[in-house]
């Protein structure tokens, strides 16, 4: 039932293998996003029916939540699945959810233009820096002055989304996938986040069981370059 994708969507995308560490990515091109999945052993899709359910009982009957599953759904039929009129008909149940956080601030400092900088902690030369000057905890040192091209510093929000994609035999229950796609970026656009994390997700599906793949995507035209 559940197979790798085919050749052509493979040649389209790369995936990497990649520790649990989310790195920072930008809504723009290229999109990351880190996918884990589990999945049994089963043959190649023959034409079995699927239904998309909410995870979210809430979300049921939303039109947010039915455009977000069209993605999914486009995906399933492209393996090979046929997509149900409801699903007390289906064979399978493909349960779906989204999310995006509120968002956290991250500072960064440019030192590029030659001023002085410090950051909190003792260095490698204890709390007396290498010229005298106190590096306690706590406590930083750092010039802006324009005759030394003081550090630049700049703060902005990034912000954490994900779906999770579960896929039940409507027969007996049994649970047969189970995937998570996660991105951070400076974008909380959900619908325009999730089909990239759809994208992602399905990126080689259903992937080998216990695997964290760093899935690259161009946003603009779908296609992958390598994560460095």
């Amino acid at each position: 039932m559940l197979s790798p994708m085919s050749s052509i969507k493979s040649l389209r995308r790369l995936a990497l293998p990649v520790a649990l560490v989310i790195g920072l990515s930008a809504c723009a091109t290229p999109f990351k996003a880190d996918v884990s999945r589990f999945a049994v052993p089963l043959p190649a899709p023959q034409g079995q029916s699927f239904a998309i359910v909410p995870e979210d009982p809430k979300l049921a009957g939303g039109l947010e939540f039915a455009t977000y599953a069209n993605s999914v759904a486009a995906e399933m039929q492209q393996l090979g699945y046929a997509r149900a009129a409801s699903p007390e008909g289906a064979d399978l149940l493909v349960r779906f959810d989204y999310r995006v956080d509120g968002g956290r601030e991250r500072v960064r400092t440019d030192l590029n233009g030659g001023g002085f900088g410090g950051g909190f902690g003792a260095g490698r030369f204890g709390p007396w820096g290498p010229w005298g000057g106190w590096r306690g905890a706590g406590w930083g040192l750092g010039f802006n002055d324009p005759f030394f091209g003081g550090p630049e510093v700049r703060s902005y929000t990034i912000y954490t989304s994900g779906i999770d994609l579960k896929i039940d035999r409507a027969a007996d229950g049994q649970r047969l996938f189970e995937g998570k796609a996660e991105a951070v970026s400076r974008s909380n656009n959900l619908p325009r986040l999730v089909p990239n994390l759809v994208d992602a997700m399905f990126t080689d599906f259903p992937g080998n069981s216990g695997e964290t793949l760093r899935i690259t995507i161009r946003d603009d035209e779908k296609t992958v370059r390598p994560t460095d």
